[in-house]
């Protein structure tokens, strides 16, 4: 029997707001330091988002999975922001797997789980099959929630496979972000993300991410299939053809204003953390 996503009257935004691939000499608005983040996730939750998707920078601006970093930007957005704290356990493509199960330890709200190698334009971005599984079981232990990363069809098939051998993700929910448009991924296009529902589990919520120039089609498509929106600096560094963005909250505004005009307005973070059955934010602090 073919599924449908779960219709939601709200709508989950996420930002991601720095990522790993550019660089802030290249783009002096990507917010790196720790206090441009926490600045960052303070003017997103404002307009509308209710998740923070997060890659770290070192000192010198360079992407980092050092730990002791990661929990320091981790503790500066839960005490300064009620958001959802996903971490990225993806890092850069060039970080070995070790360093990216060990983000965990950070103990994050929410975390990737990428279902799947991909071509990251000229690179590699590596996600075989042990390492899925060692994340979706050690986040299983830790109560950590995740949210599984697609990037071509294929790799719903992976959940399939991954769910019914290991079991239901920690919270029970199964939530999918169907990230599109990167060159060597599925397109960012109706006709993608179209062919993607029909294979998500029964049950499951899902979002969609556009990069570059694919991010508003995939929000409009998004909203009319029922499902929910990533957007950031991470993925776009264009508003509108010859125009930077000017910062993420820009970003979360149009896809709030989207959402609204949708009838399905910008979720609360307590309705997201219901949602994607997160642990009460007592229980983590």
């Amino acid at each position: 029997m073919v599924t449908q996503p779960t219709p939601s009257a709200a709508t989950l935004l996420t930002v991601a707001p720095t990522g790993a691939e550019s660089a802030k000499a290249d783009v002096p608005a990507l917010p790196v330091t720790v206090e441009e983040v926490v600045a960052t996730a303070q003017d997103c939750e404002r307009v509308g988002a209710a998740v923070i998707h997060l890659h770290v920078r070192d000192a010198d601006t360079r992407p980092t999975l050092d730990l002791g970093r990661v929990r320091e930007v981790v503790a500066a957005v839960r005490e300064h922001t009620d958001l959802v704290v996903q971490l990225s356990t993806g890092g850069a493509v060039t970080d070995p797997f070790d360093a990216r199960l060990a983000v965990l330890d950070a103990a994050p709200d929410a975390a990737s789980l990428t279902l799947g190698t991909v071509n990251f334009g000229r690179d590699v971005f590596s996600n075989p099959w042990d390492l899925i599984v060692e994340l979706h079981t050690q986040m299983q232990q830790r109560g950590i929630v995740p949210e599984y990363e697609v990037f071509d069809l294929g790799q719903l098939a992976t959940l399939a496979r991954l769910l019914d051998r290991h079991g239901p993700p920690y919270g029970g929910h199964v939530h999918v972000d169907l990230v599109m448009g990167v060159p060597g991924g599925m397109p960012g296009t109706a006709q993608a993300l179209t062919a993607c529902l029909p294979l998500l589990p029964a049950g499951a919520t899902f979002a969609a991410t556009g990069v570059g120039r694919t991010s508003l089609p995939v929000m409009l498509a998004a909203l009319s299939a029922g499902g929910h929106l990533r957007v950031g600096m991470e993925d776009t560094l264009t508003y509108a053809p010859g125009e930077p963005v000017r910062d993420n909250a820009q970003l979360v505004a149009r896809a709030a204003g989207l959402a609204r005009i949708a009838q399905r307005p910008p979720m609360s973070t307590q309705d997201a953390r219901d949602l994607l059955g997160i642990k009460p934010m007592e229980a983590v602090l």
